[in-house]
């Protein structure tokens, strides 16, 4: 059995070249890779492309205690995205330094984001759609009227990489998620040449009910524990909540 265990995060990221492309999720920092994030961070790999639904800047944690996906702003060449920043306490011009030192922004929805990964997953050429028909996320692109409505060609996105974040694994990679720590990521991990998930659990084969099982091993290539009480996990994610809640800007906002 081929052994898809890893020691370590560094361990893990070891080999991601400059100029990668890395598809991985982002609703709240919940479903973060966060430690493989961090690790590719200090790795240091340059000209990256980043695929994810939303980059949104950290605003209450410092990197120590959230490990979010502008960490890697510096590192990248281009990034697709649905949502680039967030217009709350100023954050949503956070990305324009990049923009203007060369970074490359493509935008999309999400539907079309998740659709062009399933298929790269299925090995499609492309799939017209009609979301972006008269906006600007129709320059450029080919378009085609079928049955008499426009349709944009959008093309399959095939990433070197996943980053996932799953709840429980086994060891030849079986992936079970825990709420919406699944989003994305079982398209992206059929999408990508390679898929490297971080767990809360490891466990032997035969541990998880096959039922269960959402991301089936074979598309699981590296798998890695999150360390108890260590970024990601669920012991830190109860302590930074508790800290949001005593943040007064916070309380303005929920409870004004």
């Amino acid at each position: 059995m081929i052994n898809k265990v890893f020691d370590s995060f560094d361990e893990a990221v070891a080999d991601i070249p400059d100029g990668a492309s890395i598809a991985t999720g982002c609703w709240g920092t919940t479903s973060l890779s966060q430690n493989l994030i961090a690790a590719l961070k200090r790795k240091g790999a340059k000209d990256l492309t980043l695929i994810v639904h939303n980059i949104i800047p950290t605003l209450f944690f410092t990197e120590d205690e959230v490990a979010n996906l502008p960490v890697l702003l510096p590192q990248l060449k281009k990034l697709i995205a649905g949502v680039v920043g967030l217009q709350v306490l100023g954050a949503g011009a956070f990305i324009k330094e990049y923009v203007e030192m060369g970074l490359e922004v493509e935008f999309t929805s999400h539907g079309t984001l998740a659709s062009r990964l399933y298929a790269g997953a299925a090995g499609l050429g492309g799939i017209y759609n009609p979301v972006g028909v008269g906006t600007i996320l129709e320059e450029g692109k080919e378009k085609r009227v079928i049955d008499g409505k426009e349709y944009i060609l959008e093309m399959p996105i095939r990433p070197d990489y996943a980053f996932i974040r799953g709840h429980k694994a086994d060891k030849l990679g079986n992936v079970v998620y825990w709420g919406v720590y699944r989003e994305d990521h079982p398209v992206m991990a059929m999408a990508a040449k390679v898929t490297i998930t971080e767990v809360d659990e490891i466990v032997e084969v035969g541990e998880i009910d096959p039922e269960h099982v959402v991301t089936q091993g074979i598309f699981v290539d590296r798998i890695v524990k999150v360390p108890e009480g260590g970024l990601g996990s669920p012991q830190r994610a109860k302590e930074l909540l508790f800290k949001v809640a005593e943040i007064d800007i916070v309380r303005q906002i929920l409870f004004k």
